[in-house]
């Protein structure tokens, strides 16, 4: 591969679009409209007298075909990679959950909803929290993938969530007492959470800071984890990256090392329409950071399969040089679907960019974002740009054990509320949850129940796989 120069072509703006930085307004009226406090608290209790709070413990009765829909959640995907995706989710029933965010959106268009709406992350599970690094260079915890992210119902986001701690409870070992205890924690910090930002100035809950949050928030079980998985995250970057995954190539300059499946070399074609979308990507960050990227020099790109919902998509990692070859920098450059939420009505899909939807959904979301966001067009199909493993960490939430999960549970339950008070007025919001435990002890009746049918879910995913129904590859 010749290293190529990193320079910015148009940006491509979508009909009607004045901006290609512009966060969609539809979650809130005019900035002028001011709304008088108690008209947003009426707001809030006029949707809980329509929608009892009670109303969310209710799991409707589904005869849907979980394999089918998994299935046809495949289409698109790149067919060699269907059956790793498919081995990956029947390794377990919270690894399932993980990985069928499309099945539970299906069951979500049937749930009760309070008509309430904010940006939401469309796969809200434990996994999907974690460190991150902000423009500043200091960590940041937060709710970090977007994948499936929409304007639609806070209630989809806080129901996946505590599902997912009752399903990730019971495979770490946690009797069924504790998993429900734990899941009404997350609903009850998901409560008082909004609550506390409720009674804030704008600004201040806008931005509320992750330490007043651990103050209001129980973790003391968690402590040492999270500070391991911090220090952890703090070494993780782009040359750390280089260091274990590139080697140089004699006349040739540094090159990603082959580990198939997971890391494969992209040549030709494929290879200079990547850069041609790196080269797009650049008119989509804004002109200091185009100005950055402008200094680096694009040595390699290869494919790399991440996740477990994600395999099967096109994903690459290409490797970029600065002030020397020891100055690396590695993004990801993956593509973006159409949300599982984007035909449920309750729903709006955003963007029509699924690239530019998923970044506008982070930004609106967290309260510090990569600094290197963007998104591309790579042979007419949308994709993310961002910084490969940046500080990253998280949490294995399948290995907490004692009171860890009801903290990380607490955790997390937080982190979603103040996600989601940023583009939903955390008054009405608040004014909906209220003061009593109703809705703290309604989701977890509905995460108990949820949790049976994702194990009955992934028990048919295997059953499928042994049947021959479905390819699986396993053990990568």
């Amino acid at each position: 591969m010749t290293s190529a120069a990193l320079s910015p072509v148009p940006a491509q703006r979508e009909p009607g679009d004045a901006s290609a930085d512009a966060v969609r307004l539809a979650l809130a009226p005019s900035p002028t409209a001011w709304a008088d406090p108690a008209a947003a608290r009426a707001r809030g209790k006029a949707s809980r007298r329509a929608v009892p709070r009670s109303e969310h413990a209710v799991l409707a009765a589904s005869d849907r075909d979980p394999v089918a829909i998994v299935s046809a959640g495949n289409a698109g995907r790149l067919e060699h990679l269907v059956p790793l995706r498919i081995g990956r989710m029947s390794a377990s029933p919270f690894a399932f959950l993980r990985g069928a965010a499309g099945v539970m959106a299906h069951d979500l268009a049937g749930s009760p909803r309070s008509g309430l709406v904010a940006q939401v992350c469309g796969d809200a599970h434990l996994s999907n929290v974690g460190f991150y690094a902000s423009p500043e260079r200091r960590l940041v915890l937060d709710v970090n993938d977007f994948d499936e992210t929409v304007v639609g119902p806070w209630e989809y986001d806080l129901k996946r969530l505590v599902a997912s701690v009752v399903v990730a409870g019971r495979e770490a070992g946690a009797g069924e007492d504790a998993c429900r205890s734990a899941a009404y924690d997350g609903a009850r910090a998901y409560r008082q959470t909004a609550r506390t930002l409720a009674k804030l100035p704008f600004v201040e809950a806008w931005a509320f800071d992750l330490g007043h949050l651990l103050a209001a928030t129980d973790v003391d079980d968690l402590g040492a984890t999270l500070e391991r998985v911090r220090a952890k995250a703090v070494g993780n970057g782009s040359s750390k990256v280089a260091t274990r995954f590139t080697q140089r190539v004699e006349n040739d300059g540094w090159r990603f090392l082959e580990q198939p499946p997971v890391l494969t070399q992209v040549v030709g074609r494929e290879e200079r329409a990547i850069e041609e979308g790196l080269r797009g990507y650049l008119a989509t960050l804004p002109e200091d950071r185009r100005t950055l990227l402008g200094r680096f020099t694009v040595a390699d790109v290869a494919f790399r399969v991440v996740g477990v919902g994600s395999v099967g998509t096109r994903a690459y990692v290409a490797l970029l040089h600065g002030n020397g070859e020891d100055d690396a920098l590695v993004l990801q450059v993956k593509e973006s679907r159409p949300s599982v939420y984007a035909g449920d009505p309750a729903c709006e899909p955003g963007a029509e960019h699924a690239g530019r939807r998923v970044v506008l959904g982070q930004k609106a979301m967290q309260t510090a974002s990569d600094p290197l966001l963007g998104w591309a067009t790579v042979d007419g199909r949308p994709f993310l740009v961002r910084t490969f493993r940046d500080m990253k960490g998280s949490i294995d939430p399948v290995t907490l054990r004692g009171h860890q999960l009801d903290d990380y549970a607490r955790l997390c339950g937080a982190l979603l509320a103040r996600a989601h008070a940023r583009t939903l007025d955390p008054r009405a919001l608040a004014a909906y949850l209220g003061k009593s435990d109703e809705l703290d002890v309604a989701l977890a009746a509905f995460a108990m129940a949820y949790a049976d049918r994702t194990e009955a879910d992934h028990a048919a995913l295997v059953a499928a796989v042994r049947s021959g129904r479905l390819p699986a590859q396993t053990g990568v």
